[in-house]
């Protein structure tokens, strides 16, 4: 107050007298505006604290259909232009497969959570627990087994839903997230990691980067793989078109989940085409396993799930043993493996990948994360690499016997 007030009679007071000399003008408005810049700041500080009652907590459950992970997330009770600035502090992994594996026993889901949730509420204030939301969101693996049996479904999520109104925490739902719902959610958290939506100016306030875009973002999953990024052009189908707005700004995003193409789930895709093809329906070669690499399956571990249905044999016995054999034959592989898409189906479209789906021209950058993150740190590769890179260490890896890929991850 005492500087704005000084500012303010400044110019009537002392204007004459220091015209006589420039230097001196020059040296005390320079010492001025310093400490007004330092008044300034120290005013937004206060500001915040007092504006900002104190931290606020969320947990969220990612079910996908090999794990379930816990996060606890936490921010400050001021918005950005209606839109918190959320930072992660804690990661659990829960034990055991994903929450669409207890189809058969949903009773015995709440159990597995116990470990993660006692470590949750150690790094919750204890009188912040009953007003810190839980949110759960199960991906393709639960997207299936709806599809598949939907009264499964049903009790998988009332059985999660019994346990977390048991806790101490606000549970506010479980919920099985559509394909669209989960691109667009990996294509937020990626591009707000890489700070595309926000970032501290000189005064230490959040503002939109200056002429920053945001990057497509690809997703592998266990069971779907999901393509996200804002379109250069207008788009004719805006069924693939998800709005969001983020701190004041609107975007467009293209979003598509290809249900099946998860990692897992491609597997099993791959192991029903190679037993199609082969003249026995108990020893199957495999060339994209390791060569001498054997594993013995149930037929109902890969034909019995919703995306092998086509595939199915004739004379499918769920308990029938089928033992594969790796070959480590990347060309082999890589031939097999293609025909897993059907790319006849787009005609030779520029707006089809594959599968006569729909997708406009992608454009600039890419982060792909994920089941992407362990296949390159499997290869030792990081960062930036060209897709020639990639292919011959592709090619190399594929190429080992078992002894020889244990030994190398």
């Amino acid at each position: 107050v005492t500087v704005f007030m000084f500012l303010k009679c400044f110019p009537f007071c002392c204007f004459r007298m220091l015209t006589k000399t420039p230097s001196v003008v020059a040296q005390v408005f320079l010492l001025l505006s310093i400490v007004l810049v330092i008044t300034i700041a120290v005013i937004q500080i206060n500001r915040q604290q007092i504006l900002s009652p104190g931290l606020k907590y969320g947990i969220v459950l990612d079910a996908g259909s090999s794990r379930t992970t816990v996060y606890v997330y936490e921010w400050p009770a001021e918005k950005e232009n209606d839109t918190g600035v959320v930072s992660q502090t804690f990661k659990c992994n829960v034990k055991g497969p994903g929450i669409s594996s207890y189809e058969s026993n949903p009773g015995a889901l709440g159990k597995s959570f116990d470990d993660c949730l006692n470590k949750v509420k150690e790094r919750i204030p204890v009188h912040l627990h009953k007003n810190t939301s839980v949110y759960l969101g199960a991906t393709a693996g639960m997207r299936l087994l709806r599809l598949q049996n939907e009264t499964a479904a049903n009790e998988v999520l009332a059985s999660i839903q019994n346990y977390f109104t048991a806790q101490p925490f606000e549970f506010r739902h479980a919920q099985i997230l559509t394909g669209p719902e989960e691109g667009v959610y990996g294509w937020i958290t990626a591009n707000y990691l890489m700070g595309n939506f926000l970032e501290r100016n000189f005064w230490r306030t959040w503002v939109h980067p200056y002429r920053k875009e945001t990057m497509g973002a690809l997703d592998l999953g266990g069971a779907s793989t999901q393509i996200s990024f804002v379109p250069e052009e207008s788009l004719e189908n805006f069924d693939s078109i998800v709005q969001v707005k983020l701190y004041g700004y609107n975007y467009n995003v293209y979003t598509h989940s290809f249900q099946c193409y998860g990692r897992d789930e491609a597997e099993k895709k791959l192991l029903a085409l190679l037993l199609q093809k082969s003249n026995t329906s108990s020893d199957v070669d495999n060339p994209c396993y390791p060569q001498n690499y054997n594993t013995t399956l149930t037929m109902k571990y890969f034909s019995g799930s919703l995306c092998t249905r086509s595939l199915r044999p004739a004379n499918y016995h769920p308990k029938q043993l089928v033992n594969f054999h790796g070959t480590g034959d990347p060309r082999l592989c890589q031939e097999m493996v293609s025909l897993l898409f059907n790319f006849t189906a787009c005609r030779n479209r520029e707006d089809c990948p594959f599968n006569g789906i729909y997708q406009p021209k992608v454009k600039k950058n890419f982060v792909a994360f994920s089941g992407f993150y362990y296949t390159i740190n499997a290869l030792n590769l990081s960062g930036h690499f060209s897709l020639a890179d990639f292919n011959s260490s592709m090619w190399f890896f594929c190429s080992q016997s078992w002894t020889q890929v244990r030994r190398m991850v």
